[in-house]
Formats: C-alpha cells, sequence, structure tokens
C-alpha cells in the first residue's frame, strides 16, 4: 500500500452540520475501518463491531425521521457518508446502504403504531437489517418470487427461500417480500420479520471473489409465523414497496461504487508518484497521466450523477430514471476505474500485498446487485423511449 495520504474528496455540503458529520465518518473510517480492511476481508470476517459503533454514533438512520432515531438527513449527505464508508472498506459502505435499504419499507409505508414500535431499535438500537427479495428461481424477474406468506388466525406463517440476502444468517430482522395472493407482481405482499424468529435461519454463506468480509447467504423460511401487525403496507402492496426501495437502493450502490473508484484511485496516484522508472517516477509518463487523467474524470461525473439523482429524491420530484444511470455508470466506472488501478501498479497490482487487486474483485459485483447493469439499462430505455411491446 502506498504511503502518501490521499487528499479529501472536495465535497459541496448543504450545511455546516453535514460538514461536521462528514468529518465525523473520516475520523472513523481512518481510526476504525481502513486499518483492518485489508487483514479482516483476507479472513472473511464481518465487523459487527463497527456497525455497533456506527450505530452508536447516529450513523445507521441518516435519511430517516429524528423522531424514531434517524438523522434527519438529505440523502444528498447521507450518500456521501456511504461513499467515505466505502472508500475505507466496501464491506461496511454496502453494508450500511442494505441496511438502511432494509428499513426503508417500515419508514415509508409502515402504520404510525408500527414505526413507534421497531423504528427506534432498528435505526439507532444497535439493530443490523437485511433486504429479502431474491430467490434462488427469482432474481432479476422478481415478481415472479415463490416466497408464501398464509393467513393463520391473527398473523401469517411464511415458508419458502430468499438467495443472495446481505447480512443472510446474522441480520437481527429482514424485510421480507413473500406471496400472499395471485401469482404477479399484485399477489406480493411485505412483512418484517425479526431475525430470531423461529423456523427462520441462515445456510452456510456463498464462496465469493470478493467481498468475503461481508456474509451473502439464503435464508430459510420453515413456517415462520408473524403477527399480522409486522405486515407493512396493504396486502399486494408488496412489489411496489420493493421497487421504490430500489430506486432509494441503487442510489445507495451508486455511492459505495464511487467510494471504492476513489479508493484505487488514490492507491493507483500514491504508486504512480513514488515508483521510479527510466529516472523518473512514473507518474511523469504520459500514458499513465492519461489514465489517471480518465480515471479521475469518470468518478467526478460519476459522484456528479449520483448527487443530482439525490437531490431530486429530497426535492421529492421522481428520479427513478436517474438512479437507474447512476447505478449503471458509477458501478461501470467502478469497474474500469479498479482495473486500471491494477494496471498502474503493474505486478504489484496483482498482488494481495497492495489492495488495488481486492478493489478490483469488490467492484465486480457492484454491477450486479440491486439489479444488474443490464436491467439498468432496461430501466432507463423504458423511460426514455417508452415501454417495450407497444
Amino acid at each position: 500500500m502506498s504511503d502518501r495520504d490521499p487528499q479529501p474528496v472536495e465535497r459541496q455540503l448543504p450545511t455546516e452540520e453535514a460538514r461536521d458529520l462528514l468529518a465525523l465518518v473520516r475520523e472513523i473510517a481512518q481510526r476504525e475501518i481502513a486499518p483492518k480492511a485489508a487483514e479482516e476481508e483476507d479472513a472473511g470476517r464481518f465487523p459487527r463491531e463497527v456497525f455497533t459503533l456506527l450505530s452508536d454514533s447516529g450513523l445507521l438512520g441518516l435519511p430517516y425521521d429524528s423522531e424514531y432515531g434517524g438523522g434527519d438527513q438529505p440523502y444528498e449527505v447521507y450518500l456521501q457518508v456511504l461513499e467515505e464508508l466505502a472508500a475505507a472498506r466496501l464491506t461496511v459502505g454496502l453494508g450500511v446502504s442494505v441496511h438502511t435499504l432494509a428499513s426503508y419499507a417500515l419508514a415509508a409505508y409502515g402504520a404510525k403504531q408500527q414505526q413507534v414500535e421497531h423504528l427506534p431499535a432498528m435505526l439507532g438500537g444497535g439493530l443490523l437489517g437485511a433486504y429479502c427479495l431474491s430467490e434462488p428461481s427469482s432474481g432479476s424477474d422478481a415478481a415472479s418470487l415463490r416466497t408464501k406468506a398464509v393467513r393463520d388466525g391473527d398473523g401469517w406463517v411464511i415458508t419458502g427461500t430468499k438467495a443472495w440476502i446481505t447480512h443472510g444468517g446474522i441480520a437481527d430482522f429482514y424485510t421480507v417480500m413473500a406471496r400472499t395472493g395471485e401469482d404477479g407482481p399484485r399477489g406480493i405482499t411485505a412483512f418484517l420479520v425479526p431475525g430470531d424468529a423461529e423456523g427462520l435461519s441462515g445456510a452456510m454463506p456463498e464462496k465469493k471473489m470478493g467481498m468475503k468480509g461481508s456474509p451473502t447467504a439464503q435464508v430459510h423460511f420453515d413456517g415462520v409465523r408473524v403477527p399480522d401487525g409486522r405486515r407493512i403496507g396493504e396486502e399486494g402492496q408488496g412489489f411496489s414497496i420493493a421497487l421504490s426501495a430500489l430506486d432509494s437502493g441503487r442510489l445507495g450502490i451508486a455511492a459505495c461504487a464511487i467510494g471504492l473508484a476513489q479508493a484505487a484511485l488514490d492507491e493507483a496516484v500514491g504508486y504512480a508518484t513514488q515508483r521510479r522508472q527510466f529516472g523518473h517516477p512514473i507518474a511523469d509518463f504520459q500514458g499513465l497521466r492519461f489514465m489517471i487523467a480518465d480515471m479521475a474524470t469518470q468518478i467526478e461525473a460519476g459522484r456528479a450523477l449520483y448527487l443530482a439523482a439525490a437531490r431530486l429524491r429530497d426535492a421529492g420530484k421522481p428520479f427513478a430514471k436517474q438512479a437507474a444511470m447512476a447505478k449503471l455508470h458509477c458501478t461501470d466506472t467502478a469497474m474500469k476505474v479498479t482495473t486500471d488501478a491494477v494496471q498502474i501498479l503493474g505486478g504489484y497490482g496483482y498482488t494481495a500485498d497492495f489492495p488495488a487487486e481486492r478493489y478490483m474483485r469488490e467492484a465486480k459485483v457492484l454491477q450486479i446487485v440491486e439489479g444488474t447493469n443490464q436491467i439498468q439499462r432496461m430501466v432507463i430505455a423504458r423511460h426514455v423511449a417508452g415501454p417495450e411491446g407497444r
């Protein structure tokens, strides 16, 4: 790893409070997260104590209402916090994004009594959430999910298997989409399921090429009983809740991708300014200078794109198209920038002695999660050219 300290990102923040918040996040990232990232990722260790610290610091519920333990921060600020966390360690940044996604359904669609009862612990009580939509046979085609919730007295019995669940098996609560009615999107309902519910279990985590410290696992629901008071929204509303959540979640992934790309750029610049060949730092050679310029430009463009989408969201305006564009562009940028960082480091970039190879492995999953980039292109095209088959 380069011993050159990276320059802090120049951020346009709306308030002095936001500037203080970002300073706190950078301090936590530099002191508690980054120094252990390589070792713990290599060991496949999930840093639960970091999430406890983030919760205690008020950083796990930033975009939600302070009445329920949130931080009252606009998405414009929350996403930049995610970017800083992801730059230190993607497992942490993505974990906060997933927790925010898992909290969304209750915060946006829950009844007042449900919010009063559950949100304070979810947003500031040290709990960690997971979001359960995908299944072994339904990923991009989420409306075909088969997990069922059947009425039983004054509650529901959930049976089925969810797949590719971040925090699967270790989460304290799961936001679960289950079929309660007809086939297709109108037969799906959302539920808030406690992590210690009888009949709920996590499978062995998947063996992944990157993000080994973040557990991704199937979650089995074997006759899990939940009271009707844990149903979120109306029966049959679950799919629209899920899509609304994903619009915001995609912005979280975009911010994490830019954080990862920024970390890779910082590593590449640090190496290139110190490594000497032919009597000069390799950063003096035009071929590498152009690569670095392109990397920096792509990152700035991605940051501007996700922030523009966030400001639309904060203003209460439609932002689904811009969220899909941000997710697409930022994650493709992360893949390109991390690959170029490995190239700049040469042989050293291919070794685990430097973090560039880990960044490249981690970047790949961001093009897949919360809607593959092919799905993002479909979403964007529908907004621009209209629906297919007209």
